[in-house]
C-alpha cells in the first residue's frame, strides 16, 4: 500500500510546486487535480503535460488518480451528470470526455467522478439512476478504449451515496471501465463502517481516499486524527485485501495551510506506522 495527497488543496499552488512539495514531504503519490486552478482540460496543452511528466520523473512521485471533480473552483457539483437541462448536462459529461483524455496523456490509470450528482427536486430517483445511467454509457465509450477507468466516488447528499448504490450503477452500466472511487470518510459520514464496507467493493476498487470526519459525521474533511473515525481499522482491513496502490489523503478544505497538513498526515501515517 503506497500514499499519495490530493492536489485539490493545492490550489494556490501551481501543479508543479504541489509535486515538488509532496515529494519532499516523503509521499509516494500525487492525485492530480483535473480542474479548477490547476490541469483543466480546457486549458491544459502539450506543454504543460510535458511539465508535468518532467516533474513527476524529476521527484520519482507516481499518479495515485486524476480527480475530475471539479470543472472550476466553483462548478463542484453542477452542472451534474442528472441535470434537467440535456445542454447543461452535457456540459459535465464533455468535461469528462475530456478529463479522460487528459489523463491517458498524462499516464494515469484513472479519473475519479461526481456520483451522479444532486438529485433535482421535482424528479424522482430512478429518474436521476436512469439518467446517469445514460451519461455514464458515454462515457465508458471513450474511457474503455483509453484503458482509463472511471472511479465513481459514493458522496453524502448526492445521488450514489453508498457503496450498494454504488454496486447498483456498476451492475447497470456493466462496464470494465467503471470502479469505485472508495471515500473512507463519505461512506462513515452516511453510516457505513468504512472497514467493513472494504470487503464489499474491493474487487472494484483500484482507488482509495482518506480523511477524517468528526463524530456526529457531518461532511467536513477533518485533519487524520481529529475526527471520529477508526483510520487504523479502515487502513487494516484494505491491507487484508492485498491491496498494494494508493491511498490518497483528501483534504481540500485545508487549502490556506495545504503544506503544512499534508506534512501534518504524512506525520500521522508514519507514527501509526503506515510508513
Amino acid at each position: 500500500m503506497q500514499f499519495a495527497f490530493s492536489a485539490n488543496a493545492f490550489q494556490a499552488y501551481d501543479p508543479l510546486e504541489t509535486v515538488e512539495i509532496l515529494a519532499e514531504i516523503g509521499y509516494d503519490g500525487v492525485e492530480l487535480l483535473l480542474g479548477a486552478s490547476h490541469l483543466h482540460p480546457a486549458d491544459t496543452d502539450q506543454a504543460d503535460i510535458a511539465a508535468v511528466e518532467n516533474v513527476l520523473d524529476d521527484t520519482g512521485l507516481e499518479i495515485s488518480n486524476c480527480n475530475a471533480f471539479m470543472m472550476t473552483a466553483e462548478g463542484f457539483q453542477h452542472p451534474s451528470y442528472v441535470e434537467t437541462d440535456p445542454q447543461y448536462r452535457q456540459q459535465r459529461i464533455d468535461y469528462t470526455h475530456e478529463s479522460l483524455r487528459l489523463a491517458d496523456a498524462v499516464g494515469a490509470d484513472s479519473i475519479s467522478i461526481q456520483p451522479g450528482g444532486p438529485v433535482p427536486a421535482d424528479r424522482s430517483y430512478e429518474w436521476a439512476m436512469e439518467t446517469f445511467e445514460e451519461s455514464m454509457r458515454s462515457i465508458v465509450q471513450i474511457a474503455e478504449p483509453l484503458d482509463v477507468d472511471v472511479l465513481i466516488e459514493p458522496e453524502p447528499d448526492l445521488l450514489i451515496e453508498t457503496t450498494d448504490q454504488y454496486l447498483d450503477i456498476a451492475d447497470r452500466v456493466d462496464s470494465k471501465a467503471v470502479g469505485c472511487n472508495f471515500d473512507a470518510g463519505h461512506l462513515f459520514c452516511v453510516g457505513e463502517d468504512p472497514a467493513e464496507a472494504v470487503g464489499r467493493v474491493a474487487g472494484q476498487t483500484p482507488h482509495y481516499h482518506v480523511e477524517d470526519i468528526p463524530a456526529d459525521r457531518t461532511h467536513e474533511h477533518t485533519q487524520l486524527g481529529d475526527g471520529a473515525m477508526d483510520i487504523d481499522g479502515f487502513l487494516e482491513a484494505v491491507e487484508e485485501t492485498g491491496y498494494d496502490g494508493f491511498v490518497t489523503v483528501e483534504l481540500y478544505p485545508y487549502q490556506e495551510t495545504a503544506e503544512e497538513t499534508a506534512s501534518q498526515a504524512y506525520e500521522y501515517l508514519d507514527e501509526h506506522g503506515w510508513i
